[in-house]
């Protein structure tokens, strides 16, 4: 009987949270936009960091039935360079997540989350992280992984200013 009563507060709560949030635009920041306008959304994420390598490869996975077009871009490779990703170094790029939008948008932190999340269908979980109630905590807490993913994962010797890209 509690099972039963559980199982109908979590769907009638799910129910609501998703229909509050779906009224909700996703939060975007009001980042510098780019020169060349080119279609679909572009991911920059450090291709050295197992947490980030295998993010990027579930949104792969899950790309390939949608119509949006994401090119995901490595920015440990050697011929990274930021001019041609609205600026955006690999030193800037390294300290937290950057998405550019369609429509050239650049989106950092949980905001790029949100952007990255809805092109590959994953709207509710874009739109649940830009929620207000918890999108001050998603924040602090992403502040605090993206501050210490490189010790984390085992890269200490980035943090000190000596990580290099990767060789071809």
């Amino acid at each position: 009987m509690l099972r039963n009563a559980l199982t109908r507060i979590s769907t009638y709560t799910k129910r609501r949270v998703l229909t509050s949030l779906s009224l909700r635009q996703p939060y975007c920041s009001n980042g510098p936009r780019l020169t060349d306008s080119t279609r679909g959304v572009k991911v920059l994420y450090d291709g050295e960091c197992p947490i980030c390598v295998k993010e990027i490869r579930f949104l792969q996975y899950l790309q390939k039935h949608r119509p949006a077009k994401i090119e995901f871009v490595d920015i440990s490779m050697q011929d990274y360079d930021g001019r041609k990703y609205g600026g955006i170094t690999y030193e800037m790029a390294m300290e937290e997540m950057h998405v550019i939008d369609e429509h050239d948008k650049v989106h950092r932190g949980i905001p790029a989350f949100t952007v990255m999340y809805s092109t590959v269908g994953l709207g509710w979980l874009g739109n649940f992280m830009s929620w207000s109630p918890i999108r001050p905590l998603l924040d602090r807490l992403y502040a605090i992984f993206a501050k210490n993913r490189l010790k984390w994962t085992g890269r200490d010797a980035c943090t000190t200013g000596t990580c290099h890209k990767k060789q071809p």
